[in-house]
């Protein structure tokens, strides 16, 4: 099995714990055996989207640089930009959100390069023979470094049932076209019996394809780019996913893009999830979501099915929190249940088998504790 290691952080941790555990883990992991002397290093990581505050602290970015440079290394922090009309869409607004929110070069240690260029256009197209696509479309800088640090807020997801280090790879280096490939099968609809018409729908679309009528949002079709913020930000449970396969299909397509940037590089990735703020929904929303568990700690694998994986159970272990959106979901909350599953009605475990299906990774893992 693999190894994921493991460093627990107190329920009120200070951010020196934090980064004590960054540097312990990056030791214990192996990973200055990954990276080496001159390499071009991808950091990735999601740099936030503007009024979301769930993106991993700059700190813990600047610990993770400072690491690499010891051993000789050239970091520089990467996103590729987003499918919808939001503060991410293109690299001068993703750079601006990027600095804004504290990962300017002076701060961090490394410069941030938007993998797939000015308008999502700079990518390249890898052939991979699967499933779903014979060749997948990553942004270039993504495919030009050497080796890549994958830095991974683990939290809950409206289409993947969590967002894991597997999803920040896969969906997230595709290119804009890449990203529409693979939210092709989603198709939400409005259940009008339970709209409230309260529009929060009609403000996070970034489609702009929600229109109130008949006496409830409606969602155009023909407009729709598949998304899914509507169906996170709609607290009456009036919109659904329709999948024009299934969900399982989405996952496979996920993970098919994920598989043609980790193969390029090989051995040459490292990986480290942070379970701090973990919200029931992605940190591409517009807005905040309070926690659903209590910190829990910072992982560090070579194997990102493992780590996702350990990520999970991890959560699925703890007791929720009463003041998350979902807090009157008693399923959702209490220890032992799949708080993922429970919340977004979708088996996240399929992309981690697909994945392994794939030569991956492996779904069983050894979780050693680091202290």
């Amino acid at each position: 099995m693999s190894v994921v290691y493991f460093h627990p952080l107190r329920e009120e941790h200070t951010e020196g714990e934090v980064l004590t555990g960054i540097e312990k883990l990056y030791k214990e992991a192996g990973f200055t055996k990954i990276m080496r002397k001159k390499d071009f290093c991808a950091v990735k990581l999601h740099f936030g989207e503007e009024g979301n505050l769930n993106y991993l602290s700059p700190a813990y970015v600047k610990k993770t640089v400072s690491l690499l440079k010891t051993g000789g290394v050239k970091p520089f922090l990467t996103d590729a930009n987003t499918i919808y009309r939001g503060s991410r869409a293109n690299s001068v607004d993703h750079l601006n959100v990027a600095y804004k929110h504290g990962f300017l070069p002076a701060d961090t240690g490394a410069p941030v390069i938007i993998a797939d260029g000015l308008t999502g256009k700079d990518y390249r197209a890898i052939k991979i023979d699967k499933k779903h696509f014979r060749k997948v479309k990553i942004g270039s800088a993504a495919l030009d470094c050497d080796s890549m640090m994958v830095l991974t807020h683990f939290k809950g997801h409206m289409l993947a049932g969590f967002g894991g280090a597997l999803k920040n790879v896969g969906m997230g280096l595709a290119s804009r076209s890449g990203k529409q490939e693979q939210h092709s099968d989603v198709k939400p609809k409005v259940i009008p019996t339970l709209c409230t018409l309260c529009l929060a729908c009609i403000g996070a679309c970034p489609a702009n394809a929600i229109r109130e009528g008949g006496g409830s949002a409606r969602i155009k079709p023909d407009i729709c780019i598949g998304c899914g913020e509507c169906t996170a930000v709609c607290m009456s449970g009036a919109i659904k996913v329709r999948w024009a396969t299934d969900n399982r299909t989405f996952q496979e397509k996920m993970i098919e893009y994920a598989y043609g940037i980790l193969t390029r590089l090989a051995n040459r990735v490292a990986f480290i999830n942070f379970l701090i703020n973990i919200t029931p929904h992605c940190d591409c929303m517009e807005t905040d979501d309070p926690p659903m568990v209590s910190d829990i700690g910072i992982l560090a694998s070579r194997d990102p099915v493992s780590l996702d994986r350990a990520c999970a159970d991890l959560v699925n272990t703890r007791e929720g929190l009463a003041s998350s959106n979902f807090g009157k979901k008693i399923n959702a909350i209490s220890a032992g249940h799949d708080k993922f599953r429970e919340i977004h009605n979708i088996d996240w475990s399929h992309q981690l088998k697909y994945a392994e299906k794939l030569g991956m990774g492996e779904y069983n893992y050894d979780l050693v504790e680091v202290g």
